[in-house]
């Protein structure tokens, strides 16, 4: 279901490489199963601006941890880390950066989400 999204969404930018990153519930706290979804879906809007020259973030609830963290695809093709490794490299960009950067934003993302979460 995730990849039929993503390929449809491909579609609209075939020249941008989508990265998926998959969420654990744990990572809002205990009752983190009850939120990842919601959560996922708010951090994807705060994120749009991210890189968006070169990539488009998406996020999904990681239940099943056989699943990588983090897919890429270009043009609806999944790729090797390798492969967007070199695609933003085409660019004069580092994905190592790219990923920190991104990593960095949804810390923040996280807690401001449980500050709000707990908030009264």
């Amino acid at each position: 279901m995730m990849e039929d999204l993503l390929n449809a969404r491909s579609q609209q930018s075939a020249t941008k490489l989508m990265i998926l990153y998959r969420l654990e519930p744990g990572c809002l706290g205990p009752d983190g199963v009850d939120h990842i979804v919601t959560f996922c879906q708010l951090a994807e809007r705060a994120l749009v601006q991210l890189n968006a020259d070169i990539c488009q973030w998406f996020l999904a609830p990681r239940f099943d941890k056989s699943l990588i963290e983090f897919q890429y695809s270009l043009a609806g093709k999944v790729l090797s880390h390798d492969k967007a490794v070199k695609f933003v490299a085409s660019f004069d960009q580092d994905l190592d950066v790219i990923e920190a950067q991104f990593e960095d934003k949804l810390t923040l993302l996280i807690n401001q989400y449980i500050a709000r979460k707990a908030a009264p």
